[in-house]
């Protein structure tokens, strides 16, 4: 064929490959605007005025209503080029839209960067940006109108050929306008948190405030008043779904993310004003009744996020934060930190630990609402008017722990910061090697009991054995033998009680449940630590006189009290050298129980008085004490929510010491029903 026949082919060949990528680019752009329009218009124009009522399906609704208005858009689009291209083409009506938009660009800076700007002002601007164009632009464009008379002066529009100097003249006059009239009012407070909301490097700190939708059921039954059930279980489970939530969670931290993460989903699905007017109207919040704090988890968790663009100063500060959070968190003490209506703000690593409960399943929670035993503990501890208390039994999942708690009030009257940290440390182990070390101290009581006992036991043997001889001689005489069988018995009897009283003074102390106390009567304790030390034989010229009264009673572990008693007396007798005279007594007051112990010995030195109970302190000669017996007094005193003391010398004698226990009084019903006890 010709040269000639493949170029022509080969240029109509181009030509119509362009006219596809024309059309394309043309379809594309087409689709991409009405498409990007239709759910602006449906957002902010169609479910403004309405909103389809529950009872309908409101996506497929929703769906329908946008393929209308993108019908609507390209007819409308389609009848606006009829009537202008007779007239401009396509760039210039393109040009003259371009000028329109710029007029918004002030608006949109000024909500990032500048606090200060308004409505007023964003109003003023526009008015006056679009009275230039219309009047340098939309005038010629649209009526052909070139020349205006105002006041008997001719003005010659402008038109298109100087669409430059018209951008710039609307675009300046809209700018000097916003900042004007922004000067001179002021926002007002729903146009300072949209600012807050919107300004480029803020985070936002929203308050804990309660909502009166408790659980996810209270969400789904809200929301079903303007989505029906349906929809409203839809879009409750794919919030949750998002937030990694348990349908169980009604922690107020977790309702407030839900809650949010409510209104983003609604916002792409009916805009972002339809979606808040919906949520403010029917997930509330509740009226506080003072003070709200800051949602500090809130903070955090965009302080996660926003960290790779944090720079200068603020980096610094983030670095800060996070070590000191880190230091909290990885302490060996738990830190339970509560906010003023006792939400948990801070749950360390100790914390879960101790109690085997993950801070993501209790942060953000009331302490009302942790799991047992921990929920009861804490509420009464923050319940109490004292800041520590030590040594208290918990049991759970078949353990037992004995932990100390401290709290310390937090209140900031200038950041409006408060609340309470909590302080648990876990005493189990010092309770396990307490409880070790008053079981030795006790067989080594036993052991200088030894002797005594010995004495004690043999003489009734040897009259069991005197007896029982005779019995072979008088075996004919009913009487004699029925006689002789009763003291033998009675001789065993006293074996008995006295191999009894030391098999219970040897057992192990057990730790004390508070809500396993049983009434004592106060003369029957003291009777038996007195025949405990009178078995010593360095007791044998040593006089004690019991003088409690024996209708005072009291709740306790008897046999921790015996040992308390047993190591009074014992050193008592020591300071006497063991022929003195020991006086005790008790009174019953109407808040407490005070025992007094005063011997005529030798006394306590003042400069002693401040260390008696301290661990390994003894005021005997080397080889005689361990210095560990009045510490596990002064603990086993404390156990029972006691107080002692020892001053020197005795009022009664003038001489010796004295020591003052304090125990909380018995309650006046359990002491009476203690009393009809048989």
């Amino acid at each position: 064929l010709p040269t000639e026949y493949y170029s022509l082919s080969f240029g109509g060949y181009w030509n119509l490959l362009s006219f596809f990528a024309g059309l394309a680019a043309a379809s594309g752009t087409i689709i991409v605007m009405t498409l990007a329009l239709a759910p602006m218009l449906l957002n902010h124009l169609v479910l403004a005025v309405y909103q389809p009522p529950a009872r309908f399906d409101i996506y497929y609704w929703l769906i329908w209503m946008r393929r209308l208005l993108i019908a609507t858009l390209i007819f409308a689009a389609y009848l606006l080029y009829l009537i202008l291209s007779v007239r401009h083409d396509l760039a210039t009506l393109g040009l003259s839209a371009f000028i329109a938009t710029l007029q918004f660009l002030p608006g949109i800076l000024a909500l990032l960067y500048w606090p200060g700007a308004n409505r007023y002002g964003l109003l003023a601007g526009l008015t006056l940006g679009f009275m230039t164009w219309v009047v340098g632009l939309g005038l010629p464009l649209l009526f052909g109108i070139h020349h205006l008379e105002i006041l008997g002066i001719s003005v010659t529009l402008a038109g298109i050929e100087n669409w430059f100097t018209i951008a710039w003249t609307a675009t300046g006059l809209n700018l000097l306008a916003f900042i004007l009239v922004s000067l001179v009012t002021l926002p007002s407070e729903e146009e300072k948190a949209g600012i807050l909301a919107c300004a480029q490097d803020s985070i936002l700190h929203p308050k804990r405030w309660q909502l009166k939708a408790r659980t996810c059921g209270d969400f789904t039954r809200f929301l079903s008043i303007p989505l029906g059930p349906v929809t409203a279980q839809q879009e409750v489970s794919q919030a949750l779904q998002a937030l990694n939530l348990s349908v169980q969670d009604s922690r107020p931290y977790a309702m407030r993310r839900l809650r949010d993460q409510l209104q983003a989903n609604l916002s792409g699905l009916m805009g972002p004003a339809v979606a808040q007017e919906l949520i403010d109207r029917y997930l509330p919040w509740q009226p506080a009744k003072e003070t709200t704090e800051d949602d500090i988890h809130f903070a955090e968790r965009h302080l996660e996020a926003y960290q790779s663009r944090l720079t200068g100063m603020a980096a610094e500060l983030d670095k800060l934060r996070r070590h000191h959070r880190q230091t909290l968190m990885h302490l060996p003490v738990g830190i339970c930190t509560l906010g003023r209506d006792q939400e948990l703000v801070m749950w360390n690593r100790a914390m879960e630990k101790l109690t085997g409960v993950q801070a993501d399943q209790v942060i953000g929670s009331h302490i009302r609402h942790l799991p047992p035993p921990w929920s009861q503990l804490l509420a009464d501890f923050l319940d109490q008017s004292a800041d520590q208390a030590f040594q208290q039994p918990v049991h759970f999942n078949e353990t037992s722990l004995w932990i100390s708690l401290h709290k310390a009030r937090l209140d900031d009257p200038v950041q409006h910061m408060g609340g309470t940290v909590l302080l648990v440390e876990d005493h189990s182990e010092l309770k396990r090697l307490e409880n070790e070390l008053l079981h030795q101290e006790r067989l080594a009581s036993i052991g200088r009991l030894a002797a005594g006992v010995a004495h004690e036991i043999g003489n009734p043997v040897t009259g069991i054995s005197s007896l029982a001889q005779n019995l072979r001689y008088d075996a004919d005489d009913p009487t004699v033998v029925k006689q002789t069988g009763q003291q033998i018995l009675e001789q065993t009897q006293r074996i008995s009680r006295i191999v009894q009283s030391l098999v219970s003074f040897a057992h192990a102390g057990r730790p004390i449940d508070q809500s396993q106390r049983e009434p004592l009567q106060l003369h029957s304790v003291i009777q038996e630590a007195q025949q405990l030390v009178m078995l010593n034989p360095k007791s044998q010229q040593l006089t004690l006189h019991n003088r409690c009264p024996e209708n005072i009673w009291m709740e306790g572990d008897a046999q921790r009290l015996i040992q308390v008693f047993v190591n009074l007396l014992t050193n008592a007798r020591d300071a006497t050298g063991g022929h003195g005279e020991i006086t005790i007594e008790a009174q019953l007051h109407s808040d407490h129980l005070e025992v007094t112990l005063d011997d005529n010995g030798c006394g306590i030195d003042a400069s002693s008085l401040n260390q008696l109970f301290d661990p390994f302190y003894t005021t005997k000669a080397a080889g005689e004490g361990t210095g560990l017996g009045l510490s596990l007094v002064y603990s086993i005193v404390e156990d029972h929510q006691g107080q002692i003391r020892a001053v020197s010398p005795s009022p009664i004698y003038a001489c010796g010491s004295r020591f003052i226990c304090r125990f909380p009084a018995m309650p006046l019903e359990s002491e009476s029903r203690a009393q009809d006890k048989p």
